[in-house]
């Protein structure tokens, strides 16, 4: 009896601790709801927190928080097909009554209109037969069947179970429509019968005209089904969408055996489409590519484009464009082709405004985007001006606009990137423009001019001659003269011109004492300029001169420390050779130097022969054998390396050898352990480590190929690890006959391929970062950094297939935690490298191009927190062109801008006259 009690006894803990163990992982996933919603409520914008929350609630019930935790990620984002299949499929089993019925219709029109997705469709289809008991269901079911034909009907392997699926319900209605049997069916019945085979007919005519996979089971389907032949004209459509198919299927199977997300795939086929010319068909492809690769801005562009010039039907486009600037919210020229097309269609003035406002908030990565939206939205308000009319409405409301422009770039663009991203103040140039030729408001023109050439621009010739040319053409000869004396005395980079263009006006319109004053003026300015210019030339070659003598004292002082070096060991020889009466020249034998230090970063072991000459031209000495007295053996025994003769490098030979470096110094016989390893690349000639003079081997040596081709195979084993060490495999480059070799190999551009990551903990492995990476697309590499030793820093480079998997990887992975350490993610951009100046002699310094510049990674305060700096675009606020023009960053803007050049006096005369 007490064996039964005590199994029930057990039971009861054994429930106990089950649910003990259920409430705990309750509260567990509580806290994190909890911690999830906090760190939404500081950043909306972070992608994988809402997925996980969104899995979380769902995991635990919470329908309530789920709801409203989906509505929150749509409104940012557009969903994938899988997260609204899942919201649609967890609708649609709470939804009983009608009034929840019609909820579920409004969530599949939203589901619709994120991405062409075949599924939601087909879902959507299924979804309202249920409602076909309802008023007008039947009709409701055949416009959304007809409306996912539309969208979807066109798709080669996907667009046959919708045809299928419509088919099917046309037969359900069919079968509903037979008389009963033995029954005679009225004429009522009898036309409806009719009807109903007749719209059967007609899918499947429509369907075999269209080229779709497994198409012939269609016709052979519609063959059985049919008691009539099929129509001669059915038959030439069907034998022409085959044709069609044929000349499809290479891009389908190429697409098919693509991996995600297959973008050169889907370029190739919409340049196929695009050739043959279907609208509905090019829209479809565009439609599919853009599925699965929702973050390419350029796709982006490239099909808004074409729906702006070819179809331009309202409502498409407004809608391509609003989803281009939802999945691609930081590229300005989305936003600004979204202006564009909603001005073009006549949209309401208030929405326009209210999409701009928008655009502002959307946290673009570089102070220029904020001056090219701006821009674009003036442009929109000053063609809605009539300047005909004195003052109106909309010309004050352009006016507030350009003032509101400058005080937001001198405030809120500023504070966040520490420049304007206008120093030429191109903005309010174009509001003078404005004031001077539409409103014929001088006065105000001067006024902005004035307040340009505050801000820094004064001492630029080019920027005196813009205001000197609107002066010329809506001004007065008394301005224009005021203006040039003014630019005469400010001009620093180009003076001689503006005294030149001062000169021609006073030569055409001034009097005998305008023009004295001018060449007084000029005269007096140029010598002074010429005077500035001789002096920091002077200074200049000053700075020279004391660079060489401080040069010399260096070298002249390793010279003497050498030789104090070198004397002391000849000491210290001389007396042992004196107590030992040796005749061994034990002082004679110089140590080897240490081989060249590796400056900071150029972990790549490149190899240059002008540093290690010295080195391996000291091997190979070995003086008499020392005495062999008591004490003396171990020495003897670590000298016998040193005594055997070291062969030089043969500079002739660099093309098949290779310089192994960062081996581990206690390596036993590296000329066997190296022999195994490079023999994979190809037949070895001669492996020559280097040793000191106490006969250590140095951690470094020299590998010599019978062929080329192995030297070069060879440097594909760099930075492999070798007995704990990253080994550096470089090409032996002679520094005397290439001077200008550079030892950095690693690209120091933007590569926009690959991502930088920061944070890492130091136990993260190649492998455990490549599982959390190759979610977001294909990994090609994954290269950890480490210090010489071999020990990881936290960093890592990881390279994916293209751009578009990079710039997912960054929004989704970055604020990731990994083992407890939250990293940074961003597009790979290395900064260039530290080279030291090299002014010409006799050049002002003051005119020397100043290094490049790059900001920091700058965070807005919406989707701009998930921005990598890869998509960032450098600026140089410091970089001046010739003409004192700010510079542009190299080939990011959406409106490229070209180099100023350098104006000859011929120029300023054209560009003087030009009016």
């Amino acid at each position: 009896e007490g064996d039964p009690e005590s199994g029930g006894d057990s039971e009861d803990e054994g429930d106990s601790d089950s649910s003990g163990d259920g409430e705990d992982e309750e509260k567990e996933n509580e806290a994190e709801i909890q911690r999830l919603e906090e760190q939404l409520s500081i950043n909306a914008f972070d992608y994988n927190c809402h997925l996980d929350l969104i899995k979380l609630l769902r995991q635990e019930g919470e329908l309530v928080k789920l709801r409203r935790a989906r509505q929150k990620m749509s409104e940012l984002f557009p969903l994938t097909e899988e997260i609204w299949l899942d919201w649609l499929k967890d609708e649609i089993k709470m939804a009983s009554e009608s009034s929840e019925r019609e909820k579920v219709y409004e969530l599949f029109e939203r589901a619709v209109k994120d991405y062409i997705c075949p599924e939601i469709w087909l879902e959507y289809a299924q979804y309202s037969i249920g409602g076909i008991g309802q008023e007008g269901g039947i009709e409701k079911v055949r416009s959304i069947f007809e409306r996912a034909l539309t969208a979807v009907g066109l798709h080669v392997t996907k667009g046959t179970a919708l045809w299928e699926a419509y088919r099917e319900f046309e037969n359900a209605i069919l079968e509903t429509a037979q008389p009963a049997p033995g029954s005679i069916p009225s004429p009522e019945q009898q036309q409806m019968l009719c009807s109903q085979l007749e719209k059967i007919h007609t899918l499947f005519r429509r369907q075999l005209g269209i080229p779709l996979l497994d198409m012939e089971a269609s016709y052979a389907e519609y063959e059985e089904w049919s008691e009539d032949p099929i129509p001669e004209t059915t038959v030439k459509n069907y034998k022409k969408a085959l044709q069609q198919l044929e000349k499809c299927k290479p891009y389908e199977e190429a697409l098919l055996g693509a991996e995600t997300p297959k973008l050169a795939e889907y370029q190739a086929y919409i340049d196929f489409e695009m050739k043959a010319g279907d609208p509905a068909r090019i829209q479809l492809i565009y439609e599919r590519a853009l599925a699965e690769n929702c973050l390419v801005p350029d796709l982006w562009a490239r099909y808004n484009q074409y729906l702006d010039r070819q179809l331009k039907v309202k409502e498409l486009v407004l809608s391509a464009h609003d989803r281009a600037v939802r999945n691609c919210p930081w590229t300005v020229g989305l936003w600004i082709r979204y202006l564009l097309a909603m001005e073009r269609h006549r949209v309401d003035h208030g929405i326009i405004s209210e999409m701009f406002e928008k655009a502002l908030n959307a946290g673009f990565i570089q102070a220029t985007d904020y001056v090219e939206i701006w821009q674009a939205y003036l442009d929109y308000l000053r063609r809605r001006v009539d300047f005909t009319q004195d003052s109106s409405k909309e010309l004050e409301e352009l006016r507030s606009a350009f003032a509101r422009a400058v005080e937001y770039l001198k405030q809120e663009v500023e504070e966040r990137f520490s420049e304007s991203g206008d120093p030429s103040c191109t903005i309010m140039q174009n509001w003078a423009r404005v004031e001077a030729r539409l409103c014929n408001n001088m006065q105000k023109a001067r006024e902005l001019w004035d307040n340009i050439m505050t801000k820094g621009n004064a001492k630029y010739a080019n920027m005196w001659l813009e205001y000197y040319n609107l002066e010329r053409a809506h001004g007065d000869t008394q301005h224009c003269r005021k203006a040039l004396h003014r630019a005469v005395q400010c001009t620093s980079d180009y003076p001689e011109h503006v005294c030149e263009v001062l000169l021609t006006l006073e030569r055409i319109e001034g009097t005998l004492e305008d023009w004295d004053a001018a060449v007084q003026k000029t005269e007096n300015r140029l010598a002074r300029v010429n005077e500035q210019r001789a002096k920091a030339a002077e200074k200049e070659a000053a700075l020279a001169k004391q660079e060489e003598e401080k040069a010399e004292q260096r070298k002249q002082a390793r010279a003497e420390k050498k030789a104090s070096k070198k004397a002391k060991k000849n000491r210290i020889g001389d007396k042992r050779k004196a107590d030992d009466d040796d005749e061994g020249e034990w002082g004679q034998e110089e140590e080897a130097e240490q081989p060249s230090k590796r400056h900071k970063g150029d972990g790549d072991g490149i190899h240059l022969e002008e540093d290690m000459e010295v080195e391996t031209g000291l091997f190979g000495r070995s003086g008499p054998e020392k005495p062999d007295y008591p004490g003396n053996q171990k020495e003897k025994a670590s000298t016998s390396r040193k005594e055997i003769p070291k062969v030089l490098h043969d500079s002739s030979k660099d093309n098949v050898t290779v310089f192994v470096s960062n081996l581990s110094y206690t390596m036993a016989d590296p000329e066997v352990k190296l022999k195994e390893l490079f023999e994979s690349c190809g037949e070895v000639a001669e492996i020559r480590p280097v040793f000191s003079n106490k006969g250590t081997f140095r951690g470094y040596c020299y590998v010599e190929f019978k062929e080329e081709k192995s030297a070069l195979q060879a440097l594909g084993l760099d930075r492999k690890v070798v007995e704990g060490r990253p080994m550096f495999v470089s090409p032996c480059v002679d520094k005397n006959k290439n001077p200008d070799f550079k030892v950095f190999r690693y690209s120091t551009t933007l590569e926009k391929h690959k991502l930088f990551i920061s944070g890492l903990p130091f136990s993260c492995t190649k492998e455990e970062l490549e599982d959390v990476c190759k979610a977001h697309g294909n990994v090609k590499d994954i290269r950890l950094v480490t210090n010489r030793a071999g020990k990881p820093k936290g960093l890592a480079y990881v390279e994916y297939e293209n751009e578009a998997q990079a710039s997912q990887a960054v929004l989704k992975m970055d604020g990731l935690t990994v083992k407890e350490h939250v990293i940074k993610v961003a597009i790979s951009n290395p900064p260039l490298r530290k080279v030291p100046d090299k002014p010409e002699p006799g050049r002002a310094s003051q005119f020397a191009v100043p290094r490049q510049v790059y900001g920091a990674r700058g965070k807005g305060r919406t989707q701009l927190s998930m921005m990598p700096r890869a998509l960032q675009r450098q600026s140089n606020p410091g970089a001046k062109a010739e003409n004192g023009m700010v510079q542009n960053s190299p080939a990011t803007s959406s409106v490229p801008s070209e180099e100023p050049k350098k104006m000859s006096n011929a120029d300023f005369a054209k560009m003087l006259l030009k009016k």
